[in-house]
This record gives C-alpha cells, sequence and structure tokens, in this order.
C-alpha cells in the first residue's frame, strides 16, 4: 500500500506551476471518490488548501466555470497573491460571500473536469481517481439520495458530452486507486519528467 506521506513529499518537490503554488488537479467521475481523497491528501500535505470546483460551477454552467477559475484562482495564483472566489450555493441558487485562498505551496483543485485543457498549463501534477463512470454515478446517486435523482439525470449527460469533448484521463500523471485498506498510486497514461517525479519507477 502506497504512503500518502511519501507522495505528498514528492508533491512538494515539484517545481512551482501557477505563481508560487504547485497547482495539484484531482479528476475523476463523479461519485469517484474525488472529495474524500482530496481531503485525506490535505491533511498529509498540512491542510493544504481545497478549491472544490462545486464552488464555481452552478446549475446552468456545470462546466462553463473556466472563465470564473481564471479570473478569480488561477490570475491572481500567477501573479503570487490571494485569490477571492465567490462559491455557489446549490440549496439557494446564488453565489455566497467571498472566500479567500492563499497562495499556498502545494493547493488541491478537486472536481470533474479539473485536469481539462485551460487548466492543464497551470497544474503541477494531474491525479485521476479510478473508476468507471457507471459505478461511479451509481454511487453519487446512492449518496445524494432519490431528490436529487433529476440533477443526476442531466448531470451523467453534461459529464459525458464534457469528458468526450475534454478528457483528462490522457493526461493523469498519476492514477489513484482505492483499496480497504486506503489508496495506491500508479503510474498513469501521461509519460513526463513531472510523472516521474510523483511515481517512481518501482510503483509503476
Amino acid at each position: 500500500m502506497d504512503d500518502l506521506a511519501d507522495h505528498a513529499r514528492r508533491l512538494r518537490s515539484l517545481p512551482p506551476s501557477c505563481g508560487p503554488v504547485r497547482l495539484i488537479a484531482v479528476d475523476g467521475h463523479a461519485g469517484s471518490g474525488k472529495s474524500t481523497f482530496s481531503g485525506r491528501l490535505a491533511s498529509v500535505l498540512g491542510d493544504a488548501p481545497v478549491l472544490r470546483l462545486d464552488d464555481l460551477a452552478t446549475h446552468e454552467e456545470l462546466f462553463s466555470w473556466t472563465d470564473r477559475l481564471r479570473a478569480q484562482v488561477l490570475d491572481p495564483f500567477s501573479r503570487g497573491e490571494t485569490a477571492r472566489y465567490a462559491p455557489y450555493d446549490w440549496t439557494a441558487r446564488r453565489f455566497g460571500p467571498p472566500r479567500t485562498l492563499e497562495p499556498a505551496p502545494v493547493v488541491l483543485i478537486e472536481g470533474v473536469g479539473a485536469g481539462r485543457t485551460a487548466v492543464r498549463p497551470f497544474l503541477a501534477g494531474l491525479l485521476w481517481i479510478e473508476g468507471d463512470s457507471e459505478a461511479s454515478w451509481e454511487r453519487g446517486r446512492h449518496r445524494d439520495g432519490p431528490g436529487l435523482a433529476e440533477f443526476w439525470d442531466g448531470w451523467t449527460a453534461a459529464e459525458q458530452r464534457h469528458f468526450d469533448a475534454d478528457p483528462s484521463y490522457p493526461f493523469a500523471d498519476a492514477v489513484i486507486r482505492r483499496t480497504p485498506e486506503g489508496y495506491v498510486w500508479l503510474e498513469g497514461p501521461r509519460t513526463t519528467a513531472v510523472a516521474s517525479q510523483i511515481i517512481t519507477d518501482s510503483e509503476a
């Protein structure tokens, strides 16, 4: 079983990718376990900040949040400044009070599409949570209950369209497999110098 602390050290050793920040994307299908994994990794990284893309998406713009991400987070980070973004309230259907996001040494960006084309130039690493779409969606539906069944119907179609047009998996530096004992890090499809720093030859 791979040691999260060991991988956290490797992530901290990567070159900064967005100003002083090493921006690490955690992508995968909805319901695959991205949020849980990101929380555990952030803790091992010393409570690294986590930007959840659910805070930038809206009911009307499930995947059309790239301009908002660029203006509110990526551009300020690139200048070494604190980011300010207004998280979306999915119940009230409006944006809430602004939050700040410090340009820490490592910042995680978590959510479906975190590794999309518009974001990849700002990333130090892209992690993909293993799991096929149907099983992940079923897990998400079970988690959220019947009250959100209609939302999930729309979401799954939108997610499929997104990944068909702008896939993240082929560019992943590491694939994260969930097991009852923890997480296993596997070499991702993208074989680059960055990937070799995240996954050693002995772990591939």
